[in-house]
């Protein structure tokens, strides 16, 4: 009677376990490569590259705490110096997401956001001289996370942007996933911000 029961039960878990199995988790570390690109003719379109570290960790079956930081970094050199642009982003934020199908979530999350900016001046014969400044910001995104198969993972946001000494824009952001194991994956992003588009790709580790 009790392997009956235990049978029985195994396969009333089974479906259970292949669904958590196949679906999307909310709880991952993930670091890479990034970079900017700015949309400006006179400037020729500068480019500036490095690297991200990018969290997130569900708290409830449908609520997630997240976290990033990127820093990108390029130096122009002319006869006598340079000219060294850095810029980093640190970002922490509440998501939600509920089911509509068995592969398709909705989700919505909103984010703090601080924008970093230095620029060092080096000249022969001079002081080195540095400028700083930053902007805080908040940020609301709602779009779609899926699984088209097995092995890939796909989603779509949009939302608003605005904060101190900058005007509120719009955000687009599109990126997926290929899983090379059910823990490790590789991931691509694309996000704009008005005239910043930001390249994503990195390594995933999904817990």
């Amino acid at each position: 009677m009790r392997k009956m029961l235990l049978a029985a039960s195994l396969l009333a878990l089974s479906p259970l376990s292949a669904l958590a199995a196949d679906g999307l988790s909310y709880t991952y570390a993930e670091a890479g490569w990034t970079q900017f690109k700015v949309n400006d003719d006179l400037l020729d379109d500068p480019k500036v590259d490095g690297g991200y570290l990018r969290g997130s960790f569900a708290i409830a079956p449908q609520v997630y705490l997240f976290g990033a930081w990127s820093q990108v970094s390029k130096s122009y050199g002319f006869t006598g110096g340079s000219i060294k642009l850095e810029l980093d982003q640190p970002e922490l934020g509440i998501g939600y997401n509920m089911g509509m199908s068995d592969r398709v979530d909705f989700t919505a999350d909103i984010a703090w956001v601080r924008q970093n900016a230095k620029v060092t001046l080096k000249q022969t014969g001079f002081a080195t001289v540095s400028d700083k400044d930053h902007t805080n910001a908040a940020r609301g995104m709602f779009g779609v996370r899926g699984k088209p198969s097995a092995r890939t993972e796909a989603w779509l946001k949009g939302g608003y942007m605005d904060g101190s000494d900058m005007d509120g824009t719009w955000v687009g952001n599109v990126g997926g996933q290929i899983n090379l194991t059910p823990m490790w994956g590789v991931v691509g992003e694309v996000q704009v911000i008005e005239d910043v588009t930001q390249y994503s790709a990195g390594i995933r580790a999904s817990f």
